[in-house]
């Protein structure tokens, strides 16, 4: 099993490096986001071990591009840090396990070992909506071929939206899969956000794909 270990700890690195070969993987070993990236994209790994704080490219940037190239070899993230918005961030963007330092070798090991027998995901599927594309790996969202630039919270929301294609959602509903379970602000917060969407994926198209249900929520119709 070949593993590619990106970490700018030296010390740790070579830590992992000796302990995953003492383990029976084959190991290479990145110190830096550039370097890693380039190693990681050429496909040839069955696991990568990835640092989030890097110097040349951010961990969630590396994720990000690889799934932007279609390289879906299993990722699991190390952070120093342990917040919940760390750990979505990581699993939104393509990461599929995730670790805090300082962390068990024995855990490490395993989580290793489920990934590789799990092996590499399939593509999630591109999401539309009449002419309305949505790719949930690249988080890119097109119209008539047009990229449309959204805010990661613009995109959540509209990525809630059309995997519930044709169905009404409450603001309560968006607010539940969108934001953190510890929001405790006003459900209005949707409503902002909605008609920002709507500047983005209608308006310059002529179109509403977003509807209101008044006294309800809202509804994304497959039209246009």
């Amino acid at each position: 099993m070949r593993v590619l270990v990106i970490d700018d700890e030296v010390r740790l690195a070579e830590t992992l490096r000796r302990g995953l070969t003492a383990e029976g993987f084959v190991v290479e070993v990145a110190h830096d986001g550039f370097d890693g990236l380039e190693l990681a994209a050429s496909g040839d790994f069955d696991v990568l071990v990835l640092d989030i704080m890097l110097p040349g490219k951010h961990g969630y940037q590396i994720v990000r591009e690889l799934r932007a190239r279609q390289v879906w070899t299993p990722v699991l993230m190390l952070s120093a840090k342990d917040g919940e918005y760390d750990q979505a961030d990581a699993f939104d963007l393509g990461a599929d396990d995730y670790l805090t330092k300082p962390f068990s070798f024995v855990i490490l090991i395993a989580r290793l070992r489920a990934l590789v027998r799990r092996g590499a995901p399939e593509r999630p599927a591109i999401l539309t909506a009449g002419t309305l594309s949505v790719d949930p790996a690249s988080r890119i969202v097109t119209r008539t071929e047009h990229e449309i630039s959204l805010t990661p919270r613009e995109y959540g929301v509209l990525e809630y939206l059309i995997r519930h294609k044709g169905d009404v959602v409450t603001k309560n509903d968006i607010l539940r899969g969108v934001w953190d379970s510890n929001y405790e602000g006003s459900d209005n917060v949707v409503e902002v956000y909605v008609g920002y969407l709507r500047r983005k994926i209608d308006t310059p198209f002529g179109l509403a794909t977003i509807e209101t249900i008044r006294g309800v929520g809202y509804r994304l119709l497959d039209i246009g």
